[in-house]
């Protein structure tokens, strides 16, 4: 079997108009592992964060490695939200990439490991964060607490079936 058949779109958001935050609410709980892809048009001042259920309290931690061809750089964030990369610095036309891989959402006895990968302009960063809750995740949220994602920017939310 090919290994694309165990990677199940869930649901896509094509944004219409500017927004600061995208839900994908209702998820099934019927996958291993969820992965969230996001191209979007980035802004400066771009604060980005992922959060799972609504919850936006400092349940999060992100460890960051990122660069840019010439330098690299590390950083670690306890915050409201799996922090990938913080204040973008580029135009809103520059496309960025950001795929999250969200493993074990449905197991209730455990804190949620994330590993991301967020590509833009030159610049490359890989993440590993951890939600410290053990509910099922049943929603997920990108939220920009700075600019706002532009119109045309593409979020699908994809489930992995167990090997």
């Amino acid at each position: 079997m090919p290994l694309s058949s165990t990677m199940i779109p869930i649901a896509t958001q094509t944004l219409t108009v500017n927004a600061g935050t995208i839900t994908f609410s209702s998820i099934p709980q019927n996958y291993t592992d969820l992965v969230l892809v996001s191209v979007f048009g980035a802004s400066v001042g771009m604060d980005i964060h992922v959060r799972f259920n609504g919850d936006n309290n400092n349940n999060y931690s992100t460890n960051r490695l990122f660069g840019n061809g010439s330098a690299a750089y590390v950083s670690r964030a306890d915050d409201s939200g799996i922090q990938p990369r913080t204040s973008v610095n580029q135009a809103a036309t520059v496309t960025t990439i950001l795929k999250e891989n969200i493993m074990n959402y449905t197991n209730t006895t455990i804190y949620k490991p994330v590993i991301g990968r967020y590509d833009y302009s030159g610049q490359v960063e890989t993440h590993a964060g951890l939600w410290r809750s053990t509910a099922a995740i049943t929603s997920v949220s990108m939220v920009s607490l700075g600019q706002a994602f532009v119109t045309g920017s593409t979020f699908t939310i994809y489930g992995i079936k167990a090997a």
